[in-house]
Formats: structure tokens, sequence, C-alpha cells
């Protein structure tokens, strides 16, 4: 199951002296990598070792490193500030995503509002993001919410694309820098939905879309009711075997209802790719759902 958004591309990491950053411990959560992976490659792009920080922050080195390697207790949120200041990191998404991480490990509200008692108010107030960040979200949130929606119920719907744009938010330099920024924007919010959709045999489950589809609010009549939901429940069981890419575009295309040039504008695709994907996937679904009769001669 995808669980962390894509690594930022285009941007090479400074060289350092020192012991080379550890990886994040198995343990984290989705929430909790949402804002440390961000971080980590903020770090590792600055070129700053974490004895410099250590001097910087009068924090211990071995505490940094816990830090960034989600190790340990869940960190307080002021010295996830401070060390976002050093690392020219926004703190309102970063604390947004740090807020929401802290729930997942369990830290009640006290204890979050006591985590930003020693910090300005400034640095939990809502500021602007970048023009091309807000113009980007008000072009294709609605959109995004119609995949996510797909997956999850309402409240976790909205979450997960509010998630997105935080992330964004904080990695919106790599992407602009990427090949295609709505490409990495895409890669972020396929990994938010599908680190909370519920999976099966390690392929995500699409069951619940089968209640909200064109067919069944069209249809009268108990049977045809549950005639439909039993193919459709079939058809989104095969979906979850696609490939990413092509069940992206099946959902985009077959659940959602986008032309195939909306569905390569918000996937940064080609629309040959799209219609390739599409093309692809339909006759794997259809192998599935209607099988060719046996030969003779395997008749028994």
């Amino acid at each position: 199951m995808p669980t962390e958004p894509p690594a930022p591309s285009g941007r090479p990491q400074a060289s350092r002296p020192g012991r080379k950053l550890g990886p994040v411990t198995d343990s984290v959560g989705s929430a909790h990598r949402a804002w440390l992976d961000p971080m980590r490659a903020s770090y590792l792009g600055s070129g700053l070792t974490l004895s410099e920080l250590s001097t910087r922050l009068r924090f211990a080195k071995s505490k940094l490193s816990e830090l960034l390697r989600g190790v340990g207790h869940y960190p307080r949120w002021e010295i996830v500030y401070m060390l976002a200041g050093e690392l020219g990191m926004p703190s309102w998404p970063l604390y947004r995503l740090w807020r929401q991480a802290a729930f997942e490990a369990h830290k009640n509200n006290d204890w979050v509002e006591n985590c930003t008692d020693r910090t300005s108010i400034l640095t939990t107030a809502p500021t602007t993001p970048p023009l091309e960040h807000w113009a980007f979200r008000e072009l294709v949130e609605n959109d995004y919410c119609l995949f996510a929606q797909t997956f999850l119920d309402d409240d976790q719907r909205d979450a997960a694309v509010s998630d997105t744009f935080d992330i964004l938010w904080l990695t919106w330099n790599d992407a602009l820098a990427s090949r295609d920024a709505r490409r990495f924007s895409w890669n972020v919010l396929r990994a938010t939905v599908m680190s909370r959709t519920p999976h099966r045999d390690g392929r995500p489950e699409l069951g619940k879309a089968a209640f909200d589809t064109v067919a069944l609010r069209s249809l009268t009549g108990p049977h045809l009711l549950m005639n439909q939901v039993t193919e459709s429940l079939e058809l989104f069981t095969a979906m979850s075997r696609l490939p990413a890419s092509q069940l992206d575009v099946m959902v985009l295309r077959r659940l959602c209802g986008f032309l195939p040039e909306t569905t390569s504008a918000l996937l940064g695709t080609s629309l040959a790719t799209v219609r390739s994907d599409e093309r692809h996937a339909t006759r794997f679904l259809e192998s599935v759902m209607c099988p060719p009769p046996p030969t003779e001669g395997n008749t028994p």
C-alpha cells in the first residue's frame, strides 16, 4: 500500500560530512510521513549538517536525527517549527499536517495545544500559499475530490485532499522543478488517498463506489437494484487488480465521467497514454467479467 508522497525530483542532495541520515522507521504512520518526508527532503537538499542544526537550535544532534527518522516519541511542535525555520519551510501547512499526525499518534487535544503555548501565535496562524499553488488548487480541487471519493467516505475524502495540498505547499518548489507539476501533484494525491484506502490482499477496495454510480441511481425496483449492485461489486473488484496507471484512468473516465483530454491534464500524461491505458484496462476487465466460452476440445 502506498504510504508516502513521491520523492522530490530535480534537486540533487548536497554532500555533507558525518554519518548519513538513516531511513524513516517502519512504525511511522502515513499522517506522520506526510510532513516528515518533505522535511527530510528539505534537510537533505539544504547542505546543512545535523551538527550545524544542533548548534543553531541548541538541540541535541541525536534528538534531531531521531526526529528526522521518526524514532521515539512524537515530536513537540516547538522543535518541528524551529527546524522548519532553519530549512525554510512554511509553517502553516506544516502545522496542519503535524497536528493531524499528533492525533494519529494518540495525542489528545490538551497535549497538542500545550505544544504551541511557547511559540508565537503567528506560527500556527493561516498564511497565504504561493500564487501558483493557489491557482492550481482552484483549478483541480473539485476533480481531486471526485477521484478521492471513489475510495473514501466524505470525511476521509476531504482530509485526504486537504492534506494533498498541504504537502504540495511544502514541496511546491520540487513540483515546479519536476518534469510536469501536474504529474508530481497527482502522485501526491494518489499516495495520500491510497494511504487512507482500505486494502485487501494488497489491492485498494472500491466497493463503496458501487452505490454511487449513474447506473444505480437510474434503476427502479429491488431486483434490478440488487443485480446491478452485484455486478458493480464484481467489476470494482476486478478493477482493483489493474496496474495503478490503468486504475486511475478507469476511475477518472468511467466513474468520474471525465473526457480523455481532462483525464490527461489531471494525470499529467499524454492523451495517447490515457487511451492506451484505457484500452488495455478495458480488455482485461472484459476478459474477467465476460470470459470466452470453453472450446469443444476443453468441454468435459
